[in-house]
């Protein structure tokens, strides 16, 4: 039974996850109140953990949640349920997608989605930033971090890296 719950869920959650894999953090919480298959300080560290392996996001954090919930298993019905909808999507569409992408009606629709996209990923920045920035340290670990990334354009191994050895020596 639990199979079918995982499937169904992360099949819902590909359904709407427009915008990346970080738009899947707010489905994460909401199933994390509702199930209580993990609790939200293990959805934070799904992210830190999703964010810092290969892959996209979306699919580590399924698989990781799965795999919490009913192990291997559910890690392989979690993933599924993920990317089928993006699969089936672009599988039978893509083609259509192609042919029509300068229709003004489609360009209209991408004119709306655009914005939504934006906004689930910047409503899953804040969830995480809620969830993370609990303390003075990790408050201030982000917010220093944040002007560096504003002002000197890096790469994102250069943050990472900056903020384990910030963690080792904050908790040392």
């Amino acid at each position: 039974m639990i199979y079918i719950v995982l499937f169904y869920e992360f099949l819902m959650i590909g359904l709407v996850a427009i915008g990346g894999g970080l738009v899947t953090i707010p489905f994460l919480a909401e199933l994390s109140d509702v199930y209580r298959w993990f609790s939200l300080d293990e959805l934070t560290d799904m992210i830190a953990i999703s964010e810092v392996t290969p892959g996209t996001i979306g699919i580590n954090m399924a698989t990781f949640a799965g795999y919490k919930t009913a192990g291997i298993g559910g890690s392989i019905v979690a993933t599924i349920g993920l990317v089928l909808p993006a699969f089936l999507i672009l599988f039978f569409f893509s083609k259509y997608i192609v042919k029509y992408k300068t229709y003004p009606l489609f360009q209209s629709i991408l004119f709306g989605i655009r914005p939504v996209a934006i906004a689930l990923i910047l409503y899953a920045g804040w969830l995480v930033a809620k969830l993370s920035l609990t303390e003075w340290k990790t408050q201030l670990l982000a917010s220093a971090l944040l002007v560096i990334a504003c002002l000197k354009q890096k790469s994102p191994i250069f943050y990472i890296v900056i903020g384990a050895i910030a963690g080792i020596l904050f908790e040392m």
